[in-house]
């Protein structure tokens, strides 16, 4: 018999050339609660993707290393198979059917029929739903987990907390299950709820079930974990019990990253700037779906490049989407001395701000048309230019086309033509193709939300150096939020880091990697006292 219910062996994993896993390996013991914890970006849900037998994994051509349950090798190859070797899994995303019952929920894929008359003639399709057993399995499975919850009831309208158990057990009532994976699981709960979870944990696994905790809040790490695995960069860079671990020194293995003096583009010199706000957030709070923002308030300094950072879904895009009028916000902004109206996008633009948005392909850019109507489609609806004929406007494709030349060679936009369709560039270029369309605006405050997301290596640097270039010498002032804290660290002069959309803290980009692992795991208070003493 094997000491350890899962074993992942020198896990290896490619995406078009980009290698994000690099010999990863980690063991769960039978019944214990294993932590596994990084940056987003870390490799973590790609590791799980691989042991769920995810088909992302597979259509990508598979990967490499060795999976063991109970010290056999398996292939997993589809979830189906995954929950066969009684493997469950809770995505950080709820996959429930809002207008099912949380019977139907629990029992879905797995309903209990009776035979009928027309069934023994037809067949199985024509079976009964046997709602009695059904609700009985739900109760159980719900009690297990300290849940007084009718069974009865919709899953659409209950508390996203509740959700979240329900979806636990609707994997606990898979009867074989052995391994429970859950990805984030107190990221959407109240304090309250997620002690009661983390209890509900340990109770799981004094039962003999082996968990594996996705969780970048390193408390609960320290209250329930008896191992941890650190990830970081696509390589496990630690393995500690809980009696090596502290916060501080997870925090550091978390984020730990070395930048050298030449590595920063943010020269002292090159980035003084005086603290004089070009825009004062008060109080700001967002309705944005899975990135809300609660009473954020800061100065935006005029001339600096700020960093918003965090983990993901604790706010930081929600920040510049609720500046720039996309999503519900309340508050007060202030610029340059005359207050900017909330929940207007117009008002924010003629005030001299612009946006690049976190998903270029579904708000930035118009894909099946050219890049320079993509350039100048902004500056067209919001001021009127690139116009001509009074009343009866009509595009001004001469100067549209003049324009959109100089952002080409500007930026550096590797093209055929300014009438090249926007959809067949690279995804580097396209990221320029939504700068320039912010440029187009002339604005002097710029908003840039993960303008490095899903582009290579090289493309990112040239963005980062291409947002350096117009703080520097466009001086434009930018807010760059990002989920990669090196970059933040490469550019700003500053960094906020926001934790359940609120600042935790700011730090200087030569601030330590533990300062800024505590404040991204919402240690704010161990951190002040870490300092005074």
């Amino acid at each position: 018999m094997s000491e350890f219910l899962l074993e992942m062996r020198n896990i290896g994993k490619e995406y078009f050339g980009n290698r994000v896993l690099k010999g990863v390996s980690l063991a769960v013991r039978p019944g214990e609660i294993h932590a596994l914890i990084g940056e987003n970006g870390a490799g973590k849900s790609t590791l799980m993707n691989i042991l769920f037998g995810m088909s992302v994994i597979h259509n990508t051509g598979g990967f490499e290393g060795d999976v063991l349950l109970d010290g056999e090798s398996v292939r997993i190859t589809s979830p189906q198979m995954a929950m066969e070797h009684g493997i469950g899994m809770v995505h950080q995303e709820f996959m429930l059917l809002p207008g099912f019952t949380i019977t139907e929920n629990i029992k879905l894929n797995r309903e209990i029929t009776t035979p009928t008359l027309a069934s023994r003639v037809i067949g199985p399709s024509m079976r009964h739903l046997d709602m009695v057993a059904m609700k009985h399995d739900a109760r159980l499975s719900l009690d297990r987990l300290g849940l007084n919850l009718n069974e009865n009831l919709l899953v659409a309208g209950l508390p996203v907390g509740y959700m979240q158990f329900v979806e636990i057990a609707r994997e606990l009532d898979k009867k074989k299950v052995k391994l429970l994976v859950l990805d984030e699981p107190t990221a959407v709960l109240t304090e309250s709820e997620a002690q009661t979870l983390l209890s509900t944990m340990k109770r799981l696994a004094s039962e003999g079930i082996s968990i594996l905790f996705i969780t970048h809040r390193l408390d609960e790490v320290m209250q329930v974990a008896s191992s941890i695995s650190v990830m970081r960069d696509g390589e496990k860079v630690a393995s500690l019990t809980r009696e090596e671990a502290t916060i501080d020194r997870m925090a550091e293995l978390m984020v730990g990253r070395s930048l050298s003096t030449e590595d920063m583009l943010c020269a002292e010199d090159a980035c003084e700037t005086k603290p004089e706000a070009i825009l004062s957030v008060s109080h700001l709070s967002v309705d944005m779906p899975g990135e809300e923002v609660y009473d954020f308030s800061i100065d935006i300094y005029k001339g600096e490049i700020l960093g918003l950072g965090g983990l993901a879904g604790q706010g930081k895009v929600g920040v510049a989407n609720g500046v720039m009028g996309l999503y519900p916000a309340r508050g007060q902004l202030v610029k340059e001395g005359r207050t900017v109206p909330l929940n207007n996008t117009a008002a924010a633009l003629s005030q001299g701000m612009a946006f690049v948005s976190e998903d270029r392909r579904g708000v930035g850019l118009l894909l099946d048309q050219s890049i320079e109507l993509n350039i100048a489609v902004g500056s067209m609806q919001s001021q009127g230019k690139f116009l001509k004929g009074g009343m009866l406007s009509i595009a001004d494709r001469r100067e549209m086309r003049q324009h959109a030349l100089k952002m080409i060679s500007d930026l550096d936009i590797r093209c055929t033509g300014p009438d090249q369709l926007t959809r067949r560039l690279s995804g580097g270029n396209q990221q320029k193709v939504c700068i320039a369309r912010a440029l187009t605006l002339n604005p002097n405050l710029l908003f840039v939300s993960e303008p490095t997301r899903g582009i290579d290596v090289g493309a990112k640097k040239i963005v980062l150096d291409l947002l350096v270039k117009l703080n520097r010498e466009m001086g434009v002032t930018v807010v760059m939020t990002s989920s990669e804290l090196a970059e933040l660290r490469t550019i700003c002069k500053r960094i906020a880091i926001v934790y359940k959309g609120r600042i935790a803290g700011v730090l200087d980009p030569d601030a330590s990697d533990k300062e800024f692992g505590m404040l991204m795991a919402g240690e704010a208070e161990h951190l002040k006292e870490r300092r005074a003493s």
